[in-house]
C-alpha cells in the first residue's frame, strides 16, 4: 500500500467513527444533555447547592451535596477547577471541596448520558456509583489528615457569606429540568415500548438501497472495530447538523438581542432533527422503511411541554441565560469532540491490539494502574475522553482498566495537578494524587471482578 492510498485509509477510518458519533441514537443522547446542562448552569440557584458546603455543616449533608454538585451544576473537567479554586477559597472546608473535585466530571449530565449510550450502561453506572463512594472517602481522608490546616483555613473564611445563602429550587424548574431529562431517557432508552414500530410509511424505489451501497463504499462499516458506517437515515441527520450549526452561529452568539429570526429557526431546526431521529429507518429493496413507534410519541410530547413552558413560565432573562449556558457548553466541547472523535477512530485503525491485550486485556491490579497513568500523562476534555475509551474498549481492553481510566482523566491530568497545588499546596496536592490513584485502580478493579 502506498503512502496516499495509507492517509486515505486513515481518512476514511477517522471518518467513519465520526459519522457513527453523528448516528442517531448519539443526537438523542448529546442534544438533550447539552440543553439539560445548560438549564441546570442557568437556571439552578447556585446557592442551594453551596449552602450546603461549608465546613460546619453536618457531614451528612455536605458530603453528599458535595458528591451531587458536579450533576446539578453541571460542571466538566474543564470548569471543574476554577470552580473548586472559588469554594474553597470562600469558606468550603477541605473534605466537601475534594469530593466536589473529584466527582463533579465523573457525574457530569453530558458525561454520564454519552458514556451510557456509547460505552454501556454498565459503565455510566459504575462511574456515578463508585465516584461518589470514593470521591467522598478520599475528601474524608483528607479532612482528618489536614484537620488542623483545615481547622485554621475556617477561621481566614468565616466572614463569607457565599454558604450562608438560603436558597431553594423553584418548582417550575425542577419541571423543566425533569421534562428536558425525559426527552434524554425517551431517546436513548431501549425498551420495547420505545422501540417498538407500530405504524410504517414506505416510500418505493431502489434508490434507497443504492444509496446505502454508496454510503458502505464511501466509509466501510467495520464490526470489529465498532465502526457502524452512515445510513441513509444517519446521513440526512448530519445535513440538518450543518445546518443547526449555520444557523446557530447566525443566531446564539447575539442571544441578548432577544429571539432573533435566526435564533427561532435553530431552535425548530434542533426540535426537528430530534424528531426525525426518533423514527425507525432502513432502507431495503422495497425502498425506504419509514416507521413510527414510541420514542417518536414520547419525544414530541415531551418537546411541546418544553417549548411551551419556556415560552410562558420562564422570563426573557431565564430564557436567554438557558440559551447562552447551552451555546457556551456547545462552543466550548462540539469542537474538541469532533476532533477527538476523529483523531481517536484513526488511531484505532494504527495501534495494534495486541498491546492493548498485552497491557491492560485483563483485569489485574497492574492493568488498572495502567489505565490511572495513562489518563496523567494524556488527557482529553469532557467527552472526548469517551471515544478514546471506545477505542480502547474495540482494541481488547478490559471494562475493569477502562473505568479506571475514566474515573482518572478528569482529575489527574498534569494541567489538573499544577492547578490543584497553587489552590491547597504541594503537600495536599501530592497526598490527594495518590489517594485519586489508589481509588481509581481499586474501582477499575472492583467492577472487573462483577463482569467478564
Amino acid at each position: 500500500m502506498n503512502f496516499a492510498a495509507s492517509l486515505l485509509s486513515l481518512f476514511q477510518s477517522g471518518l467513519s467513527g465520526l459519522a457513527a458519533y453523528l448516528a442517531a441514537h448519539v443526537l438523542l443522547c448529546l442534544l438533550p444533555a447539552f440543553f439539560i446542562a445548560g438549564a441546570l448552569s442557568a437556571l439552578l440557584p447556585k446557592e442551594a447547592i453551596t449552602r450546603y458546603l461549608g465546613r460546619d455543616a453536618s457531614k451528612w449533608i455536605s458530603y453528599p451535596a458535595s458528591a451531587l454538585g458536579g450533576f446539578f451544576l453541571a460542571v466538566c473537567s474543564c470548569t471543574i477547577m476554577p470552580l473548586f479554586a472559588s469554594i474553597y477559597k470562600k469558606g468550603a472546608g477541605l473534605g466537601p471541596a475534594i469530593t466536589f473535585l473529584f466527582v463533579g466530571p465523573a457525574v457530569n449530565i453530558l458525561a454520564i448520558s454519552f458514556t451510557g449510550v456509547q460505552i454501556g450502561m454498565d459503565i455510566a453506572l459504575a462511574r456515578i456509583i463508585l465516584s461518589m463512594v470514593f470521591g467522598i472517602l478520599i475528601g474524608l481522608l483528607m479532612a482528618w489528615f489536614f484537620r488542623k490546616d483545615d481547622t485554621q483555613h475556617a477561621k481566614t473564611t468565616a466572614n463569607n457569606q457565599l454558604f450562608a445563602g438560603k436558597a431553594s429550587i423553584p418548582t417550575r424548574t425542577i419541571v423543566f429540568f425533569l421534562l428536558l431529562l425525559g426527552t434524554l431517557i425517551a431517546g436513548t432508552l431501549q425498551i420495547g415500548l420505545l422501540r417498538d414500530v407500530f405504524f410504517e410509511i414506505r416510500v418505493p424505489g431502489i434508490w434507497a438501497v443504492s444509496l446505502q451501497a454508496w454510503l458502505d463504499k464511501i466509509i466501510p462499516p467495520d464490526a470489529a472495530l465498532g465502526i457502524e458506517g452512515v445510513s441513509v437515515h444517519g446521513l440526512f441527520l448530519i445535513g440538518l447538523l450543518i445546518l443547526i450549526a449555520i444557523t446557530s452561529l447566525k443566531g446564539f452568539r447575539r442571544i441578548y438581542e432577544g429571539l432573533t429570526p435566526w435564533i427561532i429557526v435553530t431552535l425548530s431546526l434542533i426540535t426537528l432533527t430530534l424528531v426525525i431521529a426518533s423514527f425507525s429507518v432502513v432502507a431495503s429493496t422495497e425502498g425506504l422503511i419509514i416507521g413510527m413507534n414510541g420514542r417518536l410519541v414520547a419525544e414530541i410530547l415531551l418537546l411541546g411541554a418544553i417549548w411551551w413552558m419556556g415560552a410562558r413560565v420562564f422570563s426573557t432573562n431565564e430564557r436567554q441565560e438557558w440559551l447562552w449556558e447551552t451555546w457556551r457548553f456547545v462552543k466550548q466541547i462540539i469542537p474538541l469532540l469532533l476532533v477527538g472523535v476523529f483523531v481517536a477512530s484513526i488511531a484505532r485503525s494504527l495501534i495494534p491490539a495486541s498491546w492493548i491485550m498485552t497491557v491492560a486485556g485483563r483485569n489485574t491490579l497492574w492493568a488498572n494502574l495502567a489505565g490511572v497513568l495513562f489518563g496523567v500523562f494524556m488527557y482529553f476534555p469532557t467527552l472526548v475522553e469517551v471515544p478514546v475509551a471506545q477505542t480502547f474498549l474495540s482494541l481488547g481492553m478490559h471494562r475493569g482498566p477502562l473505568l479506571a481510566y475514566l474515573l482518572a482523566d478528569p482529575e489527574l491530568s498534569l494541567q489538573s495537578i499544577l492547578i490543584t497545588n497553587t489552590v491547597i499546596g504541594k503537600k495536599k496536592t501530592a497526598v490527594y494524587v495518590v489517594l485519586v490513584t489508589i481509588f481509581s485502580t481499586l474501582s477499575g478493579l472492583i467492577f472487573g471482578w462483577f463482569i467478564k
